[in-house]
């Protein structure tokens, strides 16, 4: 009774008798689809793609396609979403590839705007908002409560950190720091602080602010010191607040490199 007589629904999809389907969608063969989830008009899911429970998903959205990438050829990768996420009127969101680890995965409550596209490979962790035709190319990873704006491109293999702020028409080419706000196009982009507003939004205490500014000057704005420098620095001075060392830690296992450019440059 919750699919509309419109609806095409394989009979090898896998729907809890709770998940609503909308007018005219498609639901391929090898779908997963968890309870209390509304798939809206026109929507297309295929897969193989498993999706959680309280998901929507909305119209003219394309989830679990296959990878848009020259060497896919037809392998069964997979799409995994996890609960209460948003997934809004012409996103898309393609399946992994094999060199990928074969999986796009997408955790729980995150809000992806209209038009906005996760590409193969993608991780996206929880609580992750994505505004209108933001876009990741293959292989990106975001982190917890990262905000990116609408617009925002971001090139493949980069990693978003937790708490990060991209402003909007932002061109991403390198690795964004936990914690700050960044905006800028692809060749000026600048890092113009610590995401103090969200950190305060979201329940970090006074203290770690403080002492994530203090890393942010010392690794940011220290222009006598080599960045390996800067970030030992860091580490020996504010090493026991956890957050300052998840800053450092980004920096350490970075392979692209980390966007490195201030207001102050």
């Amino acid at each position: 009774m919750n699919i509309h007589s419109t609806a095409v629904v394989d009979p090898k999809a896998e729907l809890d008798s709770t998940v609503i389907v909308g007018p005219y969608s498609v639901i391929e063969a090898g779908v997963k689809i968890g309870a209390n989830t509304r798939v809206e008009a026109h929507a297309v899911v295929s897969g193989p793609t498993t999706i959680g429970e309280n998901n929507y998903i909305g119209s003219f959205a394309v989830v679990g396609g296959p990878p848009q990438d020259l060497s896919y050829n037809g392998e069964p990768t997979e799409l995994h979403i996890g609960n209460n996420n948003q997934i809004r009127e012409y996103a898309s969101i393609h399946r992994g590839t094999p060199h990928g680890a074969g999986v796009t995965s997408i955790g729980n409550d995150n809000l992806l705007m209209a038009y906005t596209h996760v590409a193969h490979d993608c991780k996206i962790a929880d609580h992750v908002i994505m505004a209108n035709v933001a876009t990741l190319a293959g292989h990106v990873e975001v982190g917890t409560r990262a905000s990116i704006g609408g617009l925002v491109a971001i090139h493949q293999f980069c990693r978003i950190g937790p708490f990060a702020y991209i402003g909007g028409v932002s061109g991403i080419s390198l690795d964004v720091p936990p914690y700050v706000i960044l905006a800028g196009t692809r060749n000026r982009t600048r890092i113009s602080g610590i995401n103090k507003v969200g950190l305060k939004r979201n329940g970090f205490t006074r203290e770690t602010i403080n002492k994530l500014e203090d890393a942010f000057k010392i690794i940011f704005r220290s222009p006598n010191l080599l960045m390996k420098d800067a970030i030992e620095q860091a580490k020996n001075e504010l090493g026991d607040c956890e957050e300052v060392m998840e800053l450092v830690r980004f920096f350490e296992s970075s392979k692209r490199g980390v966007v490195k450019r201030t207001t102050e440059d």
